[in-house]
Order: structure tokens, then sequence, then C-alpha cells
């Protein structure tokens, strides 16, 4: 009798094609849908690969530079994988003047470049525009969480906390 822990066979295809699929036909393949459709594929892949932006294309119909083009301009879609933890730190006017900078220079010094993941894959650091949290600047979203107010030395806390060197 086969072990029922046993993990299934190679052969078995991954579940998030059949609900991405899913999302595109509630949306009848419309192209007018393309941003549903890239955060359900991100929910489901975890960033936009250039082959699953390229099935998107075809699936709806949309050139693929269209879909490449939104995928870019939003700052919520990622074209590379992200780290276990993500900081988007809000480079608005607001939370920029209230100190963005400085948590932008601790994360860099402490983790990687903004726009790259640690070589650990632990951290991913994004600079965005603006939120639209400005009574909360300066603000950083951190793993789905918006922070406010957000200090150099709380930001050091929490990598201090995640096990960032």
């Amino acid at each position: 009798m086969p072990d029922s822990t046993t993990a299934a066979p190679p052969s078995v295809r991954d579940n998030r094609e059949k609900m991405l699929e899913r999302a595109m036909s509630r949306h009848q393949y419309s192209g007018d849908a393309l941003i549903e459709v890239l955060h359900a594929a991100q929910e489901l892949y975890g960033y936009l690969s250039p082959p699953l932006l390229r099935m998107i294309a075809r699936k709806l119909k949309l050139p693929p530079s269209r879909v490449l083009g939104v995928a870019t301009f939003y700052h919520f879609f990622s074209l590379k994988p992200k780290g276990e933890h993500f900081f988007q730190v809000c480079t608005g006017t607001a939370c920029y003047v209230a100190g963005a900078p400085a948590l932008i220079e601790v994360l860099e010094r402490r983790c990687c470049k903004s726009g790259a993941t640690s070589p650990d894959g632990k951290v991913t650091v994004q600079a965005v525009r603006c939120i639209g949290s400005c009574g909360l600047a300066p603000a950083v979203i951190y793993d789905g969480r918006i922070l406010a107010r957000v200090t150099p030395d709380q930001l050091n806390q929490e990598l201090d906390r995640i096990g960032v060197p």
C-alpha cells in the first residue's frame, strides 16, 4: 500500500495554471481585465515571469508589449521573485520630506539596493511612488502591512528581529 505522506509524482500538474485560467475565464478573457488577471497571476506565482506574461498576452489576445507595459507601470507588480520579507518605502513628497531617504539608506546598508533582493533571499527592498498614505509619512509597506511614521531605529529593530545582519 502506498504511503500517503509521499509527495505527488512530478507528472502531476501545478494547480496554479488552472487557477489562473479560471481567473481569466471569470473575466471572459477580456483585455479590459488585464490588471485583475495580472494581480491573480502574481498572487499565484509570486511574480510575473516573461513566460507568464506571454501566456497572459496570448490568452487575452493582447500585444505582449501592452501586457509588459502595464506590468512595469504599476509598482505593485514584480517581474522578479521577491525575498521572504518585502519592504516598500514610499517616496512620495510627504514621505520623502518626512524621512524616506533615511529609511532607504538603512535598508540598502543592511540588505540590498532598492529594486533588489538580498543575496540570501531574505529581503527585497523597493522604493515606490506615493502609496496614498501621506498622513502616515514616512510610510513603509512591510509584507503587505502599512507601517506609519517609521523611523530608522524602528526599521533597524525590525531587521534585527527577522535576522538581517
